[in-house]
């Protein structure tokens, strides 16, 4: 299921976006650890497609989407 996020990021000089929170509409803040991977994909789940960060949040794995100008983050696993 696709549920839009806010995020904090920063953005670098070379124009790299790199999310660095996510915020729920339910006033939950979480930390993203570390991105081990950026790549522009669909999401096969919850449709739509868009720069795609693979992120580590406490331990998990959880997919970032940049679709457009919007963040969405799929509950999903995909396969």
């Amino acid at each position: 299921m696709k549920q839009y996020v806010s995020v904090t990021a920063k953005f670098d000089s070379d124009g790299n976006i790199l999310p660095l929170t996510i915020n729920w509409n339910d006033g939950r803040v979480f930390d993203i650890d570390r991105i081990t991977d950026i790549r522009y994909a669909a999401s096969l789940k919850a449709g739509g497609a868009g720069i795609r960060y693979t992120c580590r949040i406490k331990q998990n794995e959880k997919y970032l989407y940049l679709e457009e100008n919007r963040w969405f983050i799929n509950n999903e696993k995909e396969q």
